[in-house]
């Protein structure tokens, strides 16, 4: 049973209401998946100083990746964006009805010097959401969810999939990972309101159920990665 596509501020509250009526609450919420202790991967970027670089990962809902991702030591920016799809349908409305192309995705932009690409995926599969749910993440379904990394450079490519490939051969997960790695055709920013979501509205249901547990696990698991105080989409502490 899927929740009914509705507007996204009513999307928690109806299913926090079904919960409460008696009606079997998964897949409606979904708490902040357990996160996996993985490995870090044995092919990556050196650090280095250089200009600032830029990551692209769709997993689930852009308001979890996000807050996960602003709290991450020498990531400079995040923004929630649409990817996979072009600049015509970049927009919530369409986007949520599946058929664009287009997953819910965030725009990272790191210092090399900082923090590695192979870092931000560790984060990327262990915390930030589950890889091996196939076109939905908690109780989230549909294409737009899909677990995606949209590589910038061959670099970035090869990385991705030497990590993938490292996870699978280790059995790191209880089942395969189904995350594609694409070439990144466009970025675009959604709108307004979906920016900083987490931090804005940290007593929100949704947020305080599905994503606030993914922070706590940043915090646990990746102690020297973390930072308190996060950056918001304006590049600002």
């Amino acid at each position: 049973m899927n929740l009914p596509k509705i507007a996204w501020p009513a999307r928690t509250t109806l299913a926090l209401m079904l919960c409460t009526a008696g009606v079997a609450c998964e897949p409606y919420l979904h708490a902040g998946d357990a996160p996996t202790v993985i490995a870090a991967p044995t092919i990556d970027n050196p650090k280095a100083q250089g200009a600032s670089q830029t990551a692209i990962f769709s997993g689930g809902c852009f308001w979890g990746v996000q807050g996960v991702f602003e709290h991450v030591k020498g990531v400079q920016k995040v923004v929630s964006g649409y990817a996979g799809g072009d600049r015509a349908h970049a927009e919530y409305d369409m986007v949520s009805s599946g058929t664009t192309g287009h997953a819910e995705s965030v725009q990272i932009s790191f210092d090399p010097a900082q923090v590695s690409y192979g870092e931000l995926l560790q984060v990327f599969f262990s915390v930030a959401h589950d890889p091996t749910q196939l076109n939905r993440q908690g109780p989230d379904s549909g294409t737009q969810y899909r677990s995606a990394i949209f590589y910038v450079d061959d670099t970035q490519r090869k990385i991705a999939q030497a990590y993938i490939a490292q996870l699978d051969h280790a059995h790191a997960f209880a089942h395969n990972i189904v995350t594609v790695v694409d070439v990144n055709g466009g970025f675009y920013p959604a709108e307004d309101y979906h920016q900083d979501f987490l931090i804005h509205n940290p007593s929100y249901p949704y947020i305080v159920y599905n994503d606030l547990p993914k922070i706590e696990n940043l915090k646990r698991l990746f102690p020297k990665t973390y930072r308190e105080q996060p950056v918001t989409v304006n590049g600002r502490s």
